[in-house]
This record gives structure tokens, sequence and C-alpha cells, in this order.
């Protein structure tokens, strides 16, 4: 009796073996040297080579990853449940408006700048068959992945191009005070701590219209790695600029050449999210695995994930870390502005030597 039902198991197990096999077969893709699951994801890989070797500078992390990046954000958060149950138009999500509206939504003051990266990114758009949605969702994606310690986002293809332009004020802006920055982002979906989560971006991010007079400026000293020095340099002491001006909606950091937006200031002392932002701190899984869950969800905004392929297995497997947690030279735990009521900040080391400036992001 034991002995059969042993054989049952086994039994089982090996149909189970054969199921999941049959379901992951992979089929050949056209370029002959790559697999996929989903033929319709085999023209990814093409797009792919094209982005790192016109865009990305065969597999660099500089601002044309970071404006990429932002560009998803400033495309999908335009979306507003909200305002359509009142049947005007809340915005379509992550539905490529703000690349086909160009010439409407990079002049919103939120997004200036920002056809910069959509005219950077339109040939290669125009050289392959994809919806300016996917393309741009995807096209962070690849991006973010030559940043050492990012983690490998998800992407789907399927979704359909927006018909008429997001309407403006759904953007947040730096100089937004948490009451209303963290309302605007539950209107598009998004809690306080998922927030925390969706600015993670931050780490490998850069200011140039923020102040004109300083293009390039990086929110953190290592611009160029998805690690956590975001998370401990906004939580060093600063400070905020009067609310009007070139300097609208920036704080004085203590690191020379380095910007500090006041809405990532005041989030990370507000008593909704100071914790969470704190938690960050010197944890390399944590900001990788929560910025992955918060760019899927970001990425599906306005969209139904039934009617979309995943084609996730696309993006290559970012590089490994590059860094560990630290202090930049001449600071301390002593700098360290506590906001979070119930947890002491972590111990970390300072940086040896004398006291640097952080070089801006070049240009593209």
């Amino acid at each position: 009796m034991a002995f059969k039902a042993l054989l049952s198991i086994v039994t089982l197990a090996a149909a189970l073996q054969v199921a999941d096999a049959a379901l992951t077969r992979r089929v050949a893709c056209p370029d002959g040297k790559n697999t996929a699951t989903n033929a319709a994801c085999c023209q990814l890989f093409e797009i792919a080579e094209d982005l790192q070797q016109n865009l990305f500078d065969n597999g660099g992390c500089g601002e044309d990853v970071h404006e990429s990046l932002r560009l998803t954000f400033h495309d999908a958060i335009a979306f507003s449940p909200s305002i359509n149950a009142r049947g005007e138009n809340g915005g379509g999500g992550a539905d490529g408006s703000i690349a086909i509206f160009e010439s409407i939504e990079t002049n919103f003051h939120a997004s200036l700048g920002l056809d910069e990266i959509v005219n950077e990114q339109r040939p290669i758009l125009q050289r392959h068959n994809i919806t300016t949605a996917d393309f741009i969702m995807f096209a962070a994606a690849v991006g973010v992945a030559n940043c050492p310690g990012a983690p490998q986002l998800d992407v789907f293809l399927g979704r359909a191009d927006a018909t008429q332009p997001a309407p403006d004020g759904l953007v947040p802006e730096p100089f937004d005070p948490p009451d209303t920055l963290l309302a605007r982002m539950a209107d598009a979906g998004f809690d306080p701590i998922e927030t925390v989560w969706l600015l993670s971006s931050h780490t490998i991010a850069a200011a140039d219209l923020v102040d004109p007079t300083i293009p390039g400026t990086p929110f953190d000293s290592t611009p160029e790695l998805f690690d956590t020095q975001f998370f401990i340099e906004t939580q060093l002491r600063g400070t905020l600029f009067p609310g009007t001006g070139g300097n609208q909606g920036e704080v004085e950091s203590p690191l020379k050449g380095e910007m500090r937006l006041q809405s990532d200031h005041l989030l990370a002392r507000d008593s909704r999210t100071a914790c969470e932002w704190q938690s960050f701190v010197n944890n390399q899984p944590k900001i990788q695995g929560r910025f992955h869950d918060a760019f899927h969800d970001l990425s599906l905004l306005g969209q139904n994930i039934d009617d979309l392929i995943d084609c996730s297995e696309v993006i290559q497997v970012p590089p490994p870390p590059a860094s560990n947690a630290h202090f930049p030279a001449g600071l301390t735990n002593a700098d360290i502005e506590q906001a979070c009521a119930s947890t002491p900040f972590p111990t970390l080391p300072t940086d040896p030597g004398p006291v640097t400036s952080v070089a801006p992001v070049p240009p593209s």
C-alpha cells in the first residue's frame, strides 16, 4: 500500500514536470540567436540592442538612462480615476501620451526638459514595430539594467497608444508639500509607502531645470549606481530655500554639487513616510525588490495586465551592487536629522579623505 502511494506521488511529480516544461517551451527567434517563451517578445531583443548602441552608450548608466526612467513616471502618473469618474479626461496612464503629444505635455511645468529624451528616443522607436506606450517602458527597463545594483524590471507588450494628451497638473512637482504630493499619488493608486518605493528611482537621478544654473546635478553622490545612498544623504541636515525663485523646489545639501528636492527632503521627515524612508538605508535587497514592485505597478497604470504579454525575460540581469552604504567624507551619524521615531538610524562607516564635491552627470 505504501509502495503504491509512493508510486502515485512519483508519477504525479513526473506529470507536473512534463506539464511545466510544456508551459515554458521556448520558441526560436528569427534573429537566430535568441529564444523566448512568446514569439511576440522576439522583436524586443533587436530593440534592446538598438537602444544600447544608439542611446545608452553600450551599457552605460548615465543621463539618457536617468531621463528614460523619468519619462516613464511622467507618462504613467498622469492618470486620475477621480477625474475620469466625473466624466473628464483623467489621462490614460502608461499610454505614451507624453511622447505622442510631446508639444503639449513636455511644456507642462512638471515635465520641462523631457522633450530632449523624447527626441533622442524617437529615431529608435521609428525603426521598430512597437507602440510608443510599450517603447517608453521598455527603454527604461533596458537602461536601468545597465546600473550596478538595479533590479531586473518587468516589461509588457500590448498597450494601445494614447489618442489624446493627459491634462496638466497630474505630475507632482518638487516643491509640492507632502499633503499635496501624497494626495496626488493616492489618486493614481500609490499609498505613502509605495510612493517611497517609487522614489528609489532618485538613486540614479539628476536635475537640469530645477535650478537651470547647475544642470546635471545629481540627487546623491553615486548617480551611476543603483544603491541606497539617496536614502542616506536626504536625511543629512539641509537648509530649505525660500519657496520661490530659481531655487524653488530645492534644498541646500551639505554635499557640494548635490541637489536635494524639497519634496524628497520633506517626505524623508514626514511621519507617514520617514520610517519607510529610513528602512532603505544599507538595505540593498529592499531597494531592489521594492522598486521592482513599484515600477511594475507604474507601468500598468491605465492598463489591464490580462491584455498584455509578459516579456520580462528579455531584460538582461543587471550588474551586481558596486558600493557599500556609507557617509560621504567628513560626515557621520551626528549629521543625520533623525525623523523615524521608532528605529535608530543605522551606524555606517565614513569615507576616508577630505570632503569632496559631487561631480555633475555629464550630458549625453
